[in-house]
Order: C-alpha cells, then structure tokens, then sequence
C-alpha cells in the first residue's frame, strides 16, 4: 500500500471468504475512492482466515468495481494461501476440478473485460492448481512468505510494464 501511494497509482484491497454459493462475503479494505489513512491500516490488521476460499464470486466482484474505475491499466492481483475450495464447490472438500474450473472462468472474465489478472499464493503446492487455473495468464507461487513483501514491488513493476 505505502508503495502504491507513493506513486499515486489507484487501488483497491479486498477479502472474501465463503460457505457455499449462498453466502459468500465480500470485504472492503481499501476501496478505490479511499485515501490510506489508519483507518484503512486499522481494517488489514484486522483480516484474518474466516471459513472457505471460494474464488469465483470474490474475482467476479472484484472485476465489477475494477470495471467501475476509470484506470487506463486494470490490474487483478488474487493472493491466496491456498487452492480454491467451498463447501459445494464439488461433490465434497475434497474435490478440486470445479473450484479451479470456477475459478479459471471467473479469471477469464476479468480478462474479457479488459483486466489483467495475476495470481499470487504462498502455497508451496501452488503449481498443481495453478498451472490449469491460470493456464494462459500469469501466476507465481512464492514458497516463502515472508519474501512476499519484498516480491510484490517488483511484480508490479513487471505488470505494469
């Protein structure tokens, strides 16, 4: 965030989580129109896991407001900790083909719309799902995470390029 305001570049920062297709939330951060002030550094240390990781919705949303801006580079920067998975994402929690299909759709929407989508995990085993759900659009898995600090400036150079 500190990075983004230095340069004036305008973003957004949210969270989701889910429990089936019924109830999946949607968390502001920092919305697009916001200025970064405590209050807004007060919500990021607030977020922590809740329940499910439906990605679908949450990317669809997201791509919503980014539609919204009037930014001439729109950028989707999905960071995870893990693959997606719901309750109802598949016959149980276990299975993984829909959640990562949802998830694939969802991304490829965003690029539809003009968006640029990334995504971002510190799960090790990030590549398994990654490679089908990402299959023509950026991703990386950064295995340690606690460079992920000092890797996103670089990679928003790269997407901005």
């Amino acid at each position: 965030m500190t990075a983004l305001e230095t340069i004036g570049d305008q973003y957004g920062i949210y969270g989701f989580s889910g429990y089936g297709r019924d109830n999946v939330e949607f968390f502001v951060i920092k919305d697009f129109n916001e200025t970064l002030d405590t209050k807004i550094k007060n919500r990021l240390d607030k977020v922590t896991p809740i329940r499910s990781t439906r990605m679908g919705p949450a990317i669809r949303h997201a791509t919503f407001k980014l539609m919204e801006t009037d930014a001439k580079v729109k950028i989707l920067v999905l960071l995870s900790d893990g693959r997606p998975q719901d309750h109802g994402y598949g016959r149980d929690r276990t299975e993984k083909e829909y959640a990562i299909h949802d998830t694939k759709q969802a991304l490829n929407e965003a690029k539809r719309e003009g968006i640029t989508p990334f995504a971002l995990t510190v799960d090790r085993a990030g590549h398994d799902y990654l490679k089908t759900m990402c299959e023509d659009m950026g991703y990386e898995v950064v295995a340690d995470i606690e460079a992920l600090p000092s890797r996103l400036p670089a990679l928003y150079r790269r997407l901005t390029e």
